[in-house]
This record gives structure tokens, sequence and C-alpha cells, in this order.
């Protein structure tokens, strides 16, 4: 009878944690593809992919200061490298204001949000106790992204329609969650499996919700250019395949 070792489990579930989020993180693809044969990014957001490299390096950063964290490290680092890809991109053809804005949130966020925080866990935290610290940042931070589909989900109940909702991505983020989520509960590291347990719950709503209105039709949906001239920002995504305004699709948060 063959046994398998719980760090061989392990691995197998960060390993397909890896090929399930890979994928993911390049759904935004024709999006920019789009943007690229457009040479223009108007209509779209920068916030989605500012959220997800802020992810991607708090969990990066994570990983570096923990021991043996491969599957961790390997993901993000891409993560990091596929949404500054999606950024320069985005600011090549984005209007004026829109550049301006993306670049500022950049500096603040993604540069002086961590800077910030490797200054303060370095020079107020003890060394032992500084995993643990990041890790409860990161789990916070992958808490509240995994909370942002309840406005999508509210719009599907409200328009009767999944439009905003595709299912293959709520599928992918449910599938994605499962295998963090069981990968750290084997690892036992409590900041990567907790957060999972909420991304589950939500994606399983997800394809609920979409169950129940495939079929329907939609009523009283803004128009895009409707959409384009609102001034509020909606609460986005980590990851989008598409990051219209009219389009805010459901978190993810790679781990």
């Amino acid at each position: 009878m063959v046994f398998i070792k719980v760090h061989q489990l392990a691995f197998f579930f960060g390993l397909m944690g890896n090929i399930v989020s890979f994928g993911v993180f390049l759904s935004p693809v024709p999006t920019f593809y789009g943007i690229y044969k457009k040479e223009s990014s108007k209509g779209f957001q920068s916030i989605p992919y500012i959220c997800a490299l802020a992810s991607a390096t708090l969990l990066l950063y994570y990983g570096i200061m923990k021991t043996h964290a491969y599957l961790i490290i390997s993901i993000n680092t891409f993560g990091c490298f596929i949404e500054i890809s999606y950024l320069f991109l985005y600011i090549i053809y984005a209007p004026r204001e829109a550049k301006i804005f993306t670049l500022k949130l950049i500096v603040i966020c993604n540069i002086g949000g961590l800077g910030l925080l490797i200054l303060l866990v370095n020079l107020l935290v003890p060394k032992q106790h500084r995993v643990s610290t990041v890790g409860w940042v990161c789990a916070a931070y992958s808490l509240a992204v995994f909370a942002s589909p309840l406005s999508v989900m509210r719009k599907v109940i409200k328009t009767k329609s999944v439009e905003y909702m595709p299912f293959l991505l709520s599928l992918s983020l449910t599938l994605n969650a499962v295998m963090w989520f069981f990968y750290g509960l084997l690892i036992k590291d409590k900041f990567i499996a907790m957060p999972n347990i909420l991304g589950f719950l939500f994606g399983v709503a997800q394809m609920i919700l979409y169950m129940m209105y495939q079929g329907s039709t939609k009523t009283d949906l803004p128009t895009e250019n409707q959409l384009a001239n609102k001034t509020e920002v909606p609460i986005v995504a980590v990851e989008l395949p598409d990051a219209r305004l009219d389009n805010v699709e459901p978190a993810r948060v790679m781990k």
C-alpha cells in the first residue's frame, strides 16, 4: 500500500495552486491585447492591477521571509512581473489624467506602502515576530480583497444578469482558493489557509448566483458612456479579466 506523506500532498496542492493562479494572472491578456490594438486604454481602470501588484508584492515579501516557501515565491514573482507589464501597457495608452492618477497610485500604494511596511517591520518588530507580523498583514489584505465580490454579487441580483460575473472566472478563483487552503493547512500556515476559506465561500456563492440568473434577461443596465462618466470608484478586484468601468469582476489573491 502506498502512503502519501504530508509534505508531498502540500507540494501537490501548492503546485496546483501555482498552475491555477498562473492561468488567472493571464486572464486579462485579451483585455490588454484589445488596448494595444486600439492604442487606447480609455474606459478602463488601472486600480485592479495596482491592487493585484500590491497583493503579489506583499506575498512575495512574506514568502522571502519564510523558510522554504518556494511555491509562494514562484507564483508571486510571476504575478509581480505580469502586473507590472499590464500597468506599463496601460500607462502607455492611457489619457494624460489617467496616466498621472495611475503613477500616483503606484508610488503611494506599491512603492510607498511596501517600503513603509518593510521599514516599520525591520525597525519596530523583533526578529522572531517579523514573519507572523507580515503574515497578518497579508491575511488582512487578502480578506479585504476576497470581500470585494460582494459588489459584483449585488449587481447580479439587482440586474438579474451574469454578464459581469463570468462563470469560468468564478470557477477558477474557487479552485484557486481550494488549492491554497489545503496548501496552507498542510504546511500549518494560517496566514495562507484562513483567507482562502472566505475565498472559497464567495466563489461557491458566485457560481450559485450564476446558475440562478444565467437564463435571465438583463434589466436596466447602464450604458458604457454613462458608466465611463461616473466619478465614483467602484469596489474593484485584485485581478480582472476585463477592467472596464462597466465590468467589475470578482477578486482573487494569489498565495
